[in-house]
């Protein structure tokens, strides 16, 4: 690299961080934001916290209750990742430059799937939660729609990374194109997607939780109820358990993840 070349790209370094800082300022201008009160409520905070969010006897009798939300919780994000997953599969087989049809199904794949990923799982819940009230179909939906977006991505990517010397090879000698795509496509795409599909049960388990309080279903719904009846022992108590879920899962995961990579 030449001192030139060095000197653009340390001016380009400076103007990023410079545009950082004024970008910082007008946000805490705008939003009356001050760092030094925040910093001064975090005792306060820690305070309330260790006198009020307290696992007492008697909340630990909901536990059974408690548990089968959480588990419901589970299987709804389970069962909403793997529809997802098969529906993501077929769009990214459309959607891929390696094993499209034709230039309009690849079109519409990608707009699908940008479509549905860009809009939040959170704004997802609420449009949703109009057309079909509060229930668990609109949970699952909410995180159904979501996780096709964010997996047909993810699975165009894999695609396109397949070795195209074996998908050739299939090619030159007659295969049909859906053997090409169970002989050559999805045996070398098939240890990124799974992965992809474990971090996915591990978002969507997280963000479950806020779906439910919108929907009113699972684990948000009891979440949400006991809050607002000041109940902060039982919040507690649920929270205590979706952390330990959550570690869980990814612990199992990460393990599943060095066993298929």
């Amino acid at each position: 690299m030449n001192a030139k070349q060095m000197r653009k790209n340390k001016w380009q370094t400076t103007i990023f961080f410079i545009l950082i800082i004024i970008v910082t300022y007008l946000s805490t201008a705008i939003t009356k934001f001050n760092f030094i009160d925040s910093i001064a409520t975090i005792p306060a905070a820690f305070s309330w916290i260790f006198s009020n969010l307290l696992i007492t006897e008697e909340s630990l009798e909901k536990l059974p209750q408690i548990l089968e939300k959480l588990g419901e919780t589970i299987f709804m994000s389970i069962a909403a990742t793997t529809l997802a997953a098969v529906v993501s599969l077929f769009l990214a087989i459309m959607g891929s430059k390696t094993t499209k049809v034709n230039q309009t199904f690849s079109v519409i794949a990608r707009f699908i799937a940008s479509f549905s990923r860009n809009i939040p799982v959170v704004a997802w819940s609420l449009i949703l939660l109009i057309s079909f009230g509060q229930n668990s179909i609109t949970g699952f939906l909410a995180l159904f729609v979501a996780t096709v977006g964010f997996l047909t991505r993810a699975f165009i990517e894999s695609v396109d990374e397949a070795n195209q010397s074996s998908v050739e090879a299939l090619t030159a000698t007659g295969a049909t194109y859906f053997h090409m795509i169970s002989k050559a496509v999805i045996p070398q795409s098939l240890p990124q997607m799974l992965s992809w599909i474990l971090f996915m049960i591990e978002t969507n388990i997280r963000s479950a939780t806020l779906v439910g309080i919108l929907t009113g279903t699972g684990i948000g719904y009891m979440f949400d109820l006991y809050y607002k009846n000041m109940n902060y022992n039982l919040v507690a108590l649920i929270t205590f358990t979706i952390i330990i879920a959550v570690i869980a899962i990814e612990l199992i995961s990460n393990r599943i993840r060095r066993v298929i990579l």
